[in-house]
């Protein structure tokens, strides 16, 4: 039996939570502030929660900035919805959008997408397996796309972009799920972002939706209502019942980051948990990051050492210490430490002193 304090999860989502947020939801699980009720059982129509919601609302744009122009969504099916939700809502018909394929999840995307109108590829890593994120000059346009789609942060190969793409007056959309909450963002940038919540944000189950409100209003004919951004942001996210247990644990979860110091905080954080591990993988002799130097994303470190059956035995022996997680997605193999906000940096450098350890008995 191993107790929380004792276990670092790496998951790369569901992720770890952080223990004071846990802890304030258990304290009000069976009775929210003295109504009598929980939150679980709560009426989404009711003061109680618009409270939540509004409350909620108002700390994501204040910590994120969200400018004016945008709407903020809460809707439900999490980030895998959004592949269909994107083009259904974006792209005109009978019309075409270009897509980045940087990783698995930025494929799936463009796969969702070719079912309601032309995917054009602006660039294909996979023949580098994904190693590195493509720059500004590999990236090709085309004419007439609606909208342009990347993955900001690729969780399975531990790549992520380190700039903004720049693309020639077409709508920018990003999957942030990994990175959203981790770095300032210039949303003049963005068209759409969007996010599923396990991993920075939320237990698992919502996608959170940030849009220019210019792009509302263009969705296909054939787009469920329930997938409608225009429907969703004229009724506050509230089309049907919405995803409520999760928009109040976002709400916890932003009152933990400003309670920390904020965004600032949370970049400096990152910062000083990949550094501890990428620095000693650029020096091991038994242990290699997949991802080149400049591509590295700071929640996902992906490593290996080249033998699949010392990586085994390394997942194992890592998790009897506590260190729980680690294997890698079945498309790279290998390992994993997933270094999301909730991660503190003691379980970065706990992470290292038992690699250390664990190559002087292999080399």
């Amino acid at each position: 039996m191993r107790t929380r304090t004792e276990t670092y999860n790496f998951a790369a989502g569901p992720s770890t939570l952080p223990e004071e947020v846990l802890r304030r939801a258990s304290e009000e699980m069976l009775n929210y502030r003295g109504c009598g009720y929980s939150v679980l059982e709560m009426s989404h129509r009711g003061p109680l929660f618009q409270e939540i919601l509004s409350s909620t609302t108002y700390s994501l744009k204040t910590i994120l900035q969200v400018p004016d122009d945008f709407e903020i969504l809460f809707l439900p099916g999490g980030g895998t919805q959004e592949f269909a939700a994107i083009p259904l809502n974006l792209m005109t018909e009978g019309g075409s959008a270009d897509y980045a394929i940087t990783g698995y999840f930025a494929k799936l995307a463009a796969e969702e997408a070719e079912k309601y109108g032309r995917v054009q590829y602006c660039c294909d890593m996979s023949s580098e397996n994904f190693c590195r994120i493509p720059d500004q000059s590999d990236l090709r346009f085309h004419d007439g796309a609606s909208y342009f789609y990347f993955c900001a942060n690729n969780t399975v190969y531990g790549t992520e972009w380190q700039y903004d793409p720049q693309t020639p007056g077409i709508p920018v959309v990003a999957d942030m799920s990994s990175d959203i909450l981790t770095k300032y963002i210039n949303f003049h940038n963005y068209g759409l972002i969007y996010a599923g919540v396990q991993k920075n944000l939320a237990p698992a189950g919502m996608a959170l939706v940030i849009v220019r409100k210019s792009l509302l209003g263009k969705e296909l004919s054939i787009t469920p209502k329930i997938m409608s951004y225009r429907l969703q942001a004229e009724k506050e996210s509230m089309l049907n019942t919405p995803p409520c247990w999760n928009i109040y644990m976002l709400g916890l979860m932003l009152d933990w980051v400003r309670s920390i110091g904020g965004i600032g905080e949370l970049v400096r954080r990152k910062e000083q948990r990949a550094n501890l591990l990428y620095s000693y993988l650029d020096e091991s002799s038994l242990f290699h990051a997949h991802a080149r130097k400049g591509s590295r994303s700071y929640m996902n470190v992906t490593f290996s050492t080249g033998n699949a059956a010392t990586d085994k035995e390394f997942i194992q022996q890592a998790e009897a210490s506590g260190l729980v997680n680690l294997k890698g997605h079945r498309k790279l193999g290998g390992m994993r430490a997933s270094l999301y906000n909730a991660m503190p940096v003691e379980g970065a450098e706990k992470l290292v002193e038992f690699m250390k350890e664990f190559e002087v008995h292999h080399i």
